[in-house]
């Protein structure tokens, strides 16, 4: 499956032309300039209606959640926060986090007559999320090195052993069992990932890029030391870990 982050890119225009570039777009918007953010609304809003379709089903819906994620980020660039130069991913993920807030929103509250599945203690699984967890899986297992994906696909889709796989890869089976861990080990990582916003603050922004990381134990030393540190202070990236922490590769 193809990411529409890699695919609808709209380069921004070369050095030299007459139109700004998103910076200076994100810029002249921190100072007031309502006319800027509507350049950048111009040059972005078609990329962000194709991802919000491969999140929402019906159209209605999905307008009315990129128009929530404009909103969104204009709000924050107002305030000073926000990116400060690639707009298009930190849009693409207020996107997704506010479908993802909007899901997780609709599983508690569910109107319905019929108790009996409840009573029953029979499990519901949201068909919704289950798609939207498939994309996410799918994006994190493209951005795997072809040889990881290779091994993952032969052990963990297609069910064959070490040894069955050896010679197609030209490694002992030991030698692609240590590789299927580490490419699963990887793969988890970039998933739980995808899930963080990046933060506010430039220290929040720093500690967003490793939580997956500090979630699973894969830090160097100095560098869980200084995730542990800002956690201590920071109430923003402590809720960010926690709902890091509640989802099934997180364990």
């Amino acid at each position: 499956m193809t990411s529409p982050t890699t695919t609808d890119q709209r380069p921004e225009p070369p050095e030299g032309d007459d139109e700004p570039s998103d910076a200076d777009l994100v810029d002249a918007v921190r100072s007031g300039d309502t006319g800027a953010y509507g350049t950048l609304y111009v040059r972005h809003a078609r990329g962000a209606r194709r991802l919000a379709g491969t999140l929402v089903r019906d159209r209605a819906d999905a307008d009315d959640l990129v128009a929530e994620t404009f909103a969104k980020v204009l709000a924050t660039l107002r305030a000073g926060r926000g990116p400060a130069h690639a707009f298009r991913p930190y849009l693409y993920t207020t996107l997704r986090h506010l479908r993802y807030d909007r899901l997780r929103a609709e599983q508690k509250v569910e109107f319905t007559d019929d108790l009996s599945r409840y009573e029953a203690g029979v499990p519901f699984a949201d068909p919704t999320v289950a798609q939207l967890d498939r994309i996410f899986a799918a994006q994190a297992f493209a951005r795997l090195p072809e040889r990881w994906r290779a091994v993952l696909w032969h052990t963990a889709v297609q069910g064959e052993s070490p040894a069955q796989v050896a010679g197609r890869l030209g490694l002992t089976p030991g030698g692609v069992a240590a590789l299927a861990f580490r490419a699963r080990e990887r793969l988890r990582q970039i998933y739980l990932q995808q899930h963080v916003a990046p933060g506010d603050a430039p220290a929040c922004r720093q500690v967003a890029t490793r939580l997956a990381g500090y979630l699973r134990g894969r830090l160097a030393r100095r560098a869980r030391t200084s995730v542990d540190g800002h956690l201590a202070t920071c109430a923003q990236c402590r809720a960010a870990l926690d709902e890091l922490s509640d989802l099934p590769a997180a364990g």
